[in-house]
């Protein structure tokens, strides 16, 4: 308990050097927005106050549940969530409307200039907040995206197989309990042989969001039900506690291990390594994972994020989530700076990688251009 205590004062005091840090920056940049772009002064505070505003609900919503049981708090911690992504998008546009008040400047045309900046800001906020509105609908309609996967590697008892990819439920902040048992029920619809849960299924303290994990239990496969970490089990400091959770509802964890599963007679082996932030006995071991696996053998990679990809290591065919398939427009063109595929099916170093948009949200709880999705894939033998 006297560690949660600290924890919060710190947390509180972190915020305080924010305010003092983004009060300076604020002053500074509404300078320097007089100078440049000759907006009104109204229209300058407006756009700080916006993302200011934005900032600050951030910091206060991961302040709040990453010391607090998030429950309670979800509809204020949802308006925080969303405010960024609104701050977000009216930055952006208040970005464009800048640039192009700045060369109706350069030309000499401050009736252009004026007249842009008094239609062009409310069209910018109107189209925020329609395309927020339409994220948020969006995220809460996950749906499941089917791959076929042909390989003359495929064993013959493997034909036909059907694997359920979930990751990235992230429950805690804004979604609980009820968001898992929607989701269980729409991998069951599947009819999976397997299912692979690929990491951040959490967000928050296990003392607190780890019930909200029990619906998948449910879930409902012959060949059962594997699981790895990812950097959110990892970063919420209570990760052995959420693997022993999972191990409780019947989930076979994968801690750099392998398993041999057999459908139809013939064997597949499956390896799971944990996130790539994770250190001592949480830091991922390939070598381990993959460790007595034979060159004959079709081997499935469980790695919570694409780039953890072992080229040259016999692996087949490699599952992976953290993506989020960019989320909110326009990561998702980012995404390739850090990872070498965003979502689908890719071919890299020669392994094929199924990447999956993930079915949860993280950040502001709004998906645009990445609709969340359960995986299924399916196995084909040449």
């Amino acid at each position: 308990m006297q560690d949660s205590w600290v924890g919060q004062v710190l947390g509180v005091l972190a915020l305080l050097l924010l305010l003092a840090l983004v009060g300076w920056w604020a002053r500074w940049l509404h300078r320097r927005l007089a100078v440049v772009t000759g907006a009104p002064r109204w229209a300058r505070r407006t756009s700080l106050a916006v993302v200011v505003g934005g900032l600050l609900l951030y910091a206060a919503t991961n302040l709040a549940y990453r010391t607090l049981d998030p429950a309670p708090l979800r509809p204020v911690l949802w308006v925080g969530l969303a405010w960024l992504g609104l701050a977000w998008y009216l930055t952006l546009g208040c970005a464009l409307l800048a640039v192009a008040a700045l060369v109706l400047r350069l030309l000499r045309r401050p009736a252009g200039r004026e007249r842009l900046l008094r239609v062009g800001t409310p069209v910018v906020v109107a189209l925020a907040l329609v395309v927020m509105a339409v994220g948020a609908v969006v995220a809460q309609r996950p749906r499941a995206t089917s791959y076929d996967i042909g390989s003359a590697a495929v064993p013959a008892g493997w034909d036909g197989a059907r694997i359920v990819l979930l990751t990235d439920l992230h429950v805690g902040v804004v979604h609980g309990e009820a968001w898992t048992r929607r989701v269980v029920d729409l991998v069951n619809e599947q009819r999976p042989d397997l299912v692979v849960l690929g990491g951040d299924l959490v967000d928050g303290r296990e003392r607190w969001t780890g019930p909200d994990l029990d619906p998948l239990a449910d879930l409902q496969a012959p060949l059962g039900v594997l699981a790895v970490s990812g950097n959110h089990e990892i970063e919420s400091g209570d990760a052995p506690a959420y693997l022993d959770r999972l191990d409780r509802l019947g989930i076979d964890v994968l801690r750099n291990e392998r398993v041999v599963l057999t459908r139809g007679g013939d064997p597949l082996v499956v390896a799971g390594v944990h996130d790539e932030i994770g250190t001592g006995a949480l830091e991922p071991d390939p070598a381990t994972a993959l460790g007595g696996t034979r060159p004959d053998d079709f081997v499935v990679y469980v790695a919570h994020e694409p780039r953890q990809l072992v080229a040259g290591a016999g692996i087949d065919l490699q599952l992976s989530g953290h993506t989020h398939g960019g989320q909110i427009w326009p990561f998702g063109w980012l995404v390739p700076l850090q990872q070498p595929t965003t979502a689908g099916v890719d071919r890299v170093d020669g392994v094929t990688v199924v990447t999956s948009r993930g079915v949860g949200i993280s950040g502001p709880p709004v998906r645009t251009g990445a609709a969340p999705e359960v995986t299924v894939v399916t196995l084909h033998g040449g």
